[in-house]
């Protein structure tokens, strides 16, 4: 089978030249990140390392394009493991794997730490979505086997951190949307390649099985409904 990120060279060429641009030395992927020893993130260090970040993700980890997220408040544990798996190609998004390639384990997690300080803006949900959203998002469907998703991400969408539960609060609801039909896929994330030790996070499966159930219409609601999260 083809590596995915073969097929996309160009794209590759182009944020690995601005990665290098940006002084970074092109290391080997994370074949080991799990194993790796725990590092402590540098929150300042972050901030400079940000800075191709912003192009994206906003100079304060808030997006301008519903197509790519938030970062501002996420847990550090979360978009370690998540930078993890981009640099070893486990999560598929060739741009992500070109820009997380040349990180170490220290800027990860002073990336991490940066993004972690950083303050969520608001964003409205849809008032037509709210009470369908609301609904599953509290209680889930237990007649389709649903559950639901305050469960994991707690009642106001913040997540938890050592479980590597994101903050989902204040997402574009586009993005979320988007995640959701990958999970629903199953092709958000995709089997590590010979000899990489990162494995796909333990929380795809459940995901993938409870995205699987969900119409897009469930979908669509639950994404402006955590869009509007506090």
């Amino acid at each position: 089978m083809k590596k995915w990120f073969a097929l996309v060279p160009a794209t590759l060429v182009a944020a690995l030249s601005c990665a290098v641009t940006l002084g970074l030395v092109i290391a080997t992927p994370a074949l080991a990140a799990d194993a790796a020893p725990k590092v402590k993130g540098d929150a300042a260090a972050g901030a400079t390392k940000a800075a191709v970040c912003g192009a994206c993700h906003g100079a304060t980890g808030n997006s301008v394009n519903p197509e790519w997220p938030n970062l501002a408040g996420q847990h550090p544990q979360y978009v370690t493991e998540q930078l993890a798996a981009f640099q070893a190609g486990v999560r598929a998004n060739p741009i992500m794997y070109a820009q997380a390639i040349a990180l170490t384990p220290q800027d990860r997690a002073d990336l991490a730490a940066h993004f972690a300080g950083q303050t969520p803006a608001g964003l409205e949900a849809d008032p037509s979505l709210v009470e369908r959203g609301q609904r599953l998002f509290r209680a889930g469907d237990a007649a389709r086997g649903v559950p639901s998703c305050m469960g994991c991400h707690g009642p106001a969408g913040r997540g938890n951190g050592p479980a590597k539960y994101p903050s989902i609060r204040s997402q574009h609801s586009l993005y979320v949307y988007n995640q959701l039909k990958a999970y629903a896929g199953n092709t958000r994330y995709v089997a590590p390649a010979e000899g990489v030790t990162v494995q796909v996070p333990a929380g795809a499966a459940i995901m993938n099985e409870i995205a699987a159930k969900l119409s897009d219409e469930d979908m669509r609601a639950l994404a402006s409904y955590v869009q509007g999260l506090r």
